[in-house]
């Protein structure tokens, strides 16, 4: 079956974290978390969960470069940008119409866009 990539796309200038989270509204911050339970325990009973999962601010990547003659290791994104991927979740669908829909769910979730991306399959 497809799978599919949903991503959470954050504000750079934000970088919001888990301990950042801490300082929303303690009532707001229990519902966004609530209906984030609710939509992965959703994938779990429809069987399209994967793998979920959320990631650090771009500021504390590190970008590894293998392709020349030395290897180089450079603080930072590969890419300034002024938003970045924040979270993910991998679902199974079996077309892009159900991806989306999870989408929808997903996004009144955590109140926030939400991009869908097919996984490339391997060549058969």
């Amino acid at each position: 079956m497809p799978q599919y990539f949903l991503t959470i796309p954050h504000d750079t200038a934000e970088e919001p974290t888990m301990e950042s989270m801490q300082d929303m509204d303690p009532a707001e911050l229990e519902a966004v978390m609530a209906a984030v339970g609710a939509f992965n325990t959703a994938l779990v009973e429809a069987g399209a969960f994967v793998h979920a999962g959320g990631l650090h601010p771009p500021s504390s990547a590190i970008t590894v470069d293998a392709t020349g003659s030395e290897v180089e290791r450079t603080p930072g994104p590969f890419v300034d940008a002024t938003e970045y991927v924040g979270g993910f979740w991998i679902i199974e669908a079996p077309d892009e119409k159900t991806a989306v829909g999870w989408a929808e769910q997903c996004s009144a979730a955590v109140q926030s866009r939400i991009e869908v991306r097919a996984l490339q399959e391997a060549p058969e």
